[in-house]
């Protein structure tokens, strides 16, 4: 049985030098001066989770389709956030609220993706990511932040753009005691290039009522990338409360084979675009599997 690799550990004071600098190909700025991020990095405070009772603002600078780029500097990262979803709508709200809040501090340019499933057949998280990642890519982010609607970041030195390789950027979170359930979980929210992310042909679209993490980890390993993450303090999250929700974190019930890379992912995605619709505060893609 092969044994998986423990996650690379970045420092604090290793991550600005680990980070993938890069603009999306539509992003422009009129401001004279490059973003600094050394004072991000460094800031020790917990954003507060009590954001989530505040109301949507559609002012900040915002643009439609949930796009935000800072003023005042030229951000050096341009990163994708996408959401799979459904009926999750005050989970969403919350997300929303406390994302933009808290994405705005960190002096990068992105914008937030909402995919969702619309069909009755078991929710496909990992389909509904490709199919989000196809639009942030031929959108030209340079970087994909895989991310569950009922998790928060606490840590503003979590920065929300891509480092030299994957990282799982969700390390330990509030429903679990702060400790993660089993050795490599990979899910919840992680961050990858879109180079690397076409190079691994996506995530499978076979798994339909889990999660399909076991599938991406064996696929980033099997293109010899390591996996790293933040240091734990740094790695906090908070999960969101939603009484019906079942274990988010089911292993799967398939077997990784690399004859599945070339077969089963990005070049096989099939469904139908219902609508693509750009609020205020993101971009939402609706589909049917």
């Amino acid at each position: 049985m092969k044994t998986r690799r423990s996650y690379e550990i970045i420092e604090k004071q290793n991550i600005i030098s680990s980070l993938h600098e890069e603009n999306a190909e539509n992003y422009t700025s009129t401001a004279i001066v490059d973003c600094d991020y050394h004072d991000i990095i460094y800031d020790e405070t917990t954003f507060p989770a009590t954001v989530i009772d505040g109301d949507l603002n559609e002012g900040y600078r915002i643009k439609e389709g949930g796009e935000y780029a800072p003023p005042e500097c030229k951000a050096l990262f341009s990163s994708a956030i996408i959401v799979p979803y459904r009926d999750r709508a005050e989970q969403l709200r919350s997300f929303l609220v406390y994302m933009h809040s808290f994405l705005r501090r960190q002096h990068v340019h992105y914008r937030i993706y909402i995919v969702e499933q619309l069909d009755s057949q078991p929710f496909n998280r990992a389909k509904l990511i490709n199919i989000g990642a196809i639009a942030a890519m031929n959108a030209g982010y340079p970087c994909l932040i895989l991310h569950d609607v009922d998790l928060l970041p606490l840590k503003p030195a979590n920065i929300y753009a891509c480092t030299k390789y994957p990282r799982h950027m969700s390390g330990s979170y509030n429903k679990f005691r702060y400790i993660l359930p089993y050795l490599n979980l990979i899910g919840g929210a992680t961050s990858i290039t879109a180079k690397q992310f076409k190079n691994i042909n996506g995530m499978s679209n076979k798994y339909f009522g889990v999660r399909g993490d076991d599938d991406f980890f064996s696929r980033i390993e099997s293109l010899m990338l390591k996996i790293c993450q933040f240091e734990p303090q740094i790695s906090e999250y908070y999960n969101i409360p939603n009484g019906h929700q079942g274990s988010w974190y089911t292993k799967n019930q398939k077997i990784f084979t690399k004859k599945g890379i070339s077969n089963d992912g990005l070049n096989s995605l099939k469904y139908t675009e219902v609508a693509t619709v750009l609020h205020p505060l993101f971009t939402h893609i609706m589909v049917d599997l």
